[in-house]
């Protein structure tokens, strides 16, 4: 079979997710045949380093041995079971390690599918929380500018970047909006930790005004990966948290792109040694395999649901597939993997790496930043270094990176002009010097005129 003919079945039937399909005529789909480590091969024998692990969820490589042998072995014991009134050992495990290895006081575990599906349980959750307890008044949330949270309508009004937001306001809840901590707009010479600190502020403002009908503050911890990767200082989530326990509100913290290993901790929330009230996981949870959320709240949380039926405080939220069998064992393959191996340790040094071998895009005269937080390093490509004056989005340079990075053998996609490395944590120095390599020729050629 060849990429063609598969591409052509592919087209005639698919809709694929956050793309305009007429792209593709132009730009064929790849197929993807098998993958292995940090490889993913077409029909064709073409070989592509996923360096963007396949949509941030990749921790371990594709086809990981480890993850791999669970499955196995869980297929021929039970695959799904109806999780209401009905229990498995993988899913108990699960939740115990999770209860474990999250930070101090997240005691109970609600199961969910996906990204979004988590935050829509945690948002239903704050809000039913004030109203079990007798607080109704407390109805809205206050969300970060350039924050993204998910795409289904309750994750969406959460969220604040337009591309995917604006065309659904009609159908969305409002929200405060709050300027946001990120550090890419601070001061010649001013630090991280300064701008978050300066830019709180204006959170303590939202909060001291409209604390009597706060739900919840909901921020993604250190980087916000769909806003352009952009990222900012853990003080700013220490002194949230000391905030929100003054006024009154839950805080939510999305750590479904961010946890796992991404920041240099296994959840970012470490970096300033806090414990929201909700954290939600996803992604790198099942280790890229299967679809999976978790919900990680306190008991205080779980005691103002706890009640006799008649009182109608039980929370009423259920997916199909929750606490699927097969995906819970894939997620406690990949916490083994952490624990049996020093993932955290490895990655320091694969975080060094990867900074020195993009320490050359900070000298580029279109490229206004490069910024890293643990695996994750971002390079805005801009059209004036010294103004920081953007390209205009319509030009779609990085779509030129993207599309030369392909046919180099390195899976890129650029978050507009922002173009990024997230690689699975089996990545080499050697490949990330590949990527770099590859990466800087791309913004080579997007910005010629």
């Amino acid at each position: 079979m060849t990429n063609q003919s598969f591409s052509d079945r592919d087209l005639a039937v698919l809709w694929h997710p956050c793309t305009q399909m007429k792209d593709h005529e132009a730009f064929p789909v790849i197929p993807i045949k098998k993958g292995r480590g940090v490889w993913l091969e077409d029909f064709e024998g073409n070989q592509y380093l996923d360096a963007i692990s396949s949509w941030w969820v990749n921790l371990f490589g594709h086809a990981n041995p480890v993850i791999n042998a669970a499955l196995k072995d869980q297929l021929d014991t039970l695959e799904h079971v109806i999780f209401a009134g009905f229990t498995h050992e993988s899913a108990v495990r699960l939740a115990e390690k999770l209860v474990e290895i999250t930070p101090v006081g997240l005691s109970r575990c609600f199961y969910a599918d996906n990204g979004s599906s988590a935050v829509e349980v945690a948002l239903k959750m704050s809000f039913h929380y004030w109203r079990n307890i007798g607080q109704a008044s407390k109805t809205k949330f206050i969300t970060l500018e350039n924050s993204y949270h998910g795409e289904t309508l309750g994750a969406l009004a959460v969220g604040n970047v337009a591309l995917y937001k604006e065309t659904y306001g009609p159908l969305l809840m409002d929200v405060i909006t709050v300027p946001g901590p990120d550090c890419y707009n601070r001061e010649p010479g001013e630090s991280w930790a300064d701008y978050s600190t300066r830019r709180f502020t204006l959170m303590e403002r939202a909060l001291q005004q409209h604390a009597e009908s706060i739900c919840a503050v909901i921020i993604e911890p250190l980087v916000q990966c769909a806003g352009n990767m952009r990222m900012y200082d853990p003080v700013y989530l220490h002194k949230l948290r000391d905030a929100c326990d003054k006024y009154n509100v839950h805080l939510i913290a999305d750590e479904i792109a961010v946890g796992f290993g991404r920041t240099g901790t296994l959840f970012a929330c470490e970096h300033a040694a806090i414990t929201p009230d909700f954290m939600c996981l996803s992604k790198g949870l099942t280790g890229g395999y299967l679809a999976l959320s978790a919900v990680l709240t306190t008991d205080q949380v779980y005691r103002a649901f706890y009640a006799d039926y008649q009182n109608m405080t039980a929370f009423l939220h259920s997916h199909s597939y929750t606490g699927n069998a097969l995906a819970c064992r894939a997620g406690l393959a990949t916490i083994e993997i952490f624990q049996q191996q020093d993932i955290i340790g490895n990655n320091k040094k694969l975080a060094e790496a990867m900074a020195k071998a993009a320490a050359r895009f900070n000298e580029h005269p279109h490229v206004a930043e490069v910024r890293q937080t643990g695996m994750i390093l971002a390079i805005e490509m801009v059209k004036n270094k010294h103004t920081r004056e953007p390209y205009p989005w319509q030009e779609r340079r990085g779509l030129k990176v993207y599309q030369y990075a392909l046919s180099k053998g390195v899976l890129l996609r650029p978050l507009g002009n922002v173009i990024y490395f997230m690689p699975p944590y089996v990545v080499t120095e050697e490949e990330l010097w590949l990527i770099a390599d590859v990466a800087w020729e791309g913004i080579q050629r997007a910005v010629k005129d």
